[in-house]
Order: C-alpha cells, then sequence, then structure tokens
C-alpha cells in the first residue's frame, strides 16, 4: 500500500455537504459528464455554477477515470471544450 488512502479521500469528505450546492464560477468553462461519474451534473444546475458554459456534453460511456477508460472519447471532449475559445 501507498498510504495515500487518506488524501486521496479527503476531497470527498471536504465536499460531503457542499457537493450540490452551485458554485459561482465566472471563467470559460467546459463540462463533459460522463454516466458512471460520482456525480452526473444536470445542465441546469452546470448553467447556474458556470455563468460562461462554452461546452456541455452528456456521454454515453465513460466513468470516473474517463481519460484512462475512453481515451479517444476524452480527447475529443477536450477538443470540443476548448474549441469555443480559439476565437475569444
Amino acid at each position: 500500500m501507498t498510504n495515500t488512502g487518506v488524501s486521496s479521500s479527503r476531497f470527498y469528505w471536504e465536499s460531503h455537504f457542499n457537493f450540490l450546492a452551485a458554485a459561482d464560477v465566472s471563467v470559460p468553462a467546459a463540462v463533459s459528464v460522463f454516466p458512471r461519474e460520482n456525480y452526473e451534473a444536470p445542465l441546469n444546475w452546470t448553467k447556474q455554477a458556470y455563468h460562461h458554459l462554452v461546452h456541455f456534453n452528456r456521454l454515453d460511456r465513460g466513468g470516473h477515470f474517463a481519460a484512462w477508460e475512453q481515451p479517444e472519447l476524452f480527447a475529443s471532449e477536450v477538443r470540443a471544450g476548448l474549441r469555443p475559445l480559439r476565437n475569444s
């Protein structure tokens, strides 16, 4: 064991009570919702949280480790999320 269990779970412990509260982010943001993620953000929550939402997509496969599970799909989502910023 690498003794990293406590540090890796810190995020979940700290965000446990405030996990569903909308954030207040004003920089451009892209959200890709993978079906087996711990929290699948609905579009209405995402629009409240990210005031300059440039990309939102709900995918049909992938999960918490989407970059590892579906690398091509993840890379295409990163590209799609950054595409609107090219002409900004």
